[in-house]
């Protein structure tokens, strides 16, 4: 196993500058490299910190090339630390590639942990799943997407996913569409000035989104799980039915509005209908009720 050097991969502020830990501050200012995804992005952060350090450019399409050359600065003795553009390296980011590299060739990584834009949101969403399932980046495709969210429809954990401002409101309509209406709970900006969370139904916050004349700026969306059915007892039925026949509703209306209420099937709720408005007889002809019954 190699001993001459060590990979760090250190996460680097999503917005505001003042969540670069101190660790990661001293580490960025010690390395002899510094690979980062754009170099130009991540001098302004080092600028911010007093930090000069080369650096060497590590984005997708060249991770393969820049891999062999950065493993091969550290087996010389380098000490090198990876960084993204925001976040942290190997989530939705560059950076596997790297680490699975350095790992097979003996070499040391080390995690210098920091902020991450799917914990963020995950700490405020106030979901009380037993869990979460980390997407990434949904497929752009409609089709794919939809085929995506059909497979953990009925996943019994939280669904967490980052969303590009082009392809939210696709998105948030496909979830509709396949899912339902889930509460959902969605990032915008985080840490940064515009920052904002909304939650809701996902049809109401959909409503939100559209209704703005621009929507800027990188998601990150929360799906709370599948909820099981509460049982609904008889007794509540019944008075639901009772108050609305109270109200003028018909049979038939009283029936869909209940069944859709309470997301009950309408046999259930039409053989208690038939009690309510006392027409049991009906029930065992097997005939259905007028639609200008009261």
């Amino acid at each position: 196993m190699s001993g001459n050097g060590e990979l760090y991969i250190v996460a680097t502020p999503i917005g505001n500058l003042d969540d670069l830990s101190p660790r990661a501050v001293g580490i960025l200012a010690e390395v002899d490299l510094i690979a980062a995804e754009d170099t130009r992005h991540t001098r302004k952060l080092l600028t911010r910190f007093g930090i000069k350090a080369e650096m060497i450019s590590y984005f997708r399409g060249r991770e393969a090339e820049r891999s062999a050359a950065i493993i091969a600065r550290i087996h010389r003795g380098g000490r090198v630390a990876l960084v993204s553009d925001a976040g942290t390296p190997g989530i939705s980011d560059p950076g596997w590639f790297l680490v699975d590299q350095a790992l097979i060739a003996g070499i040391r990584v080390i995690p210098v942990p920091g902020p991450c834009a799917a914990a963020a949101l995950v700490s405020v969403a106030g979901f009380a799943g037993p869990g979460f399932l980390f997407l990434g980046f949904l497929p752009p495709k409609k089709k794919a997407r939809c085929d995506l969210l059909s497979a953990w429809r009925d996943f019994d954990h939280d669904l967490l996913f980052y969303e590009s401002p082009r392809r939210i409101i696709g998105t948030l309509a496909d979830i509709i569409t396949v899912m339902g209406e889930r509460r959902l709970a969605i990032g915008r900006e985080l840490t940064k000035l515009n920052e904002e969370i909304i939650r809701g139904p996902a049809p109401v916050v959909l409503d939100d989104l559209v209704a703005r004349p621009a929507i800027k700026g990188e998601f990150v969306v929360m799906v709370e799980h599948r909820q099981a059915p509460v049982p609904v007892d008889d007794e509540t039925v019944f008075c639901r039915l009772r108050d609305l026949r109270g109200k003028g509703y018909s049979l038939k209306d009283s029936v869909a509005e209940v069944s859709r209420e309470l997301k009950i099937g309408k046999k259930k709720v039409y053989g208690a209908a038939l009690v309510v408005w006392d027409k049991k007889g009906l029930m065992a002809a097997g005939t259905q009720e007028e639609d200008n019954e009261n």
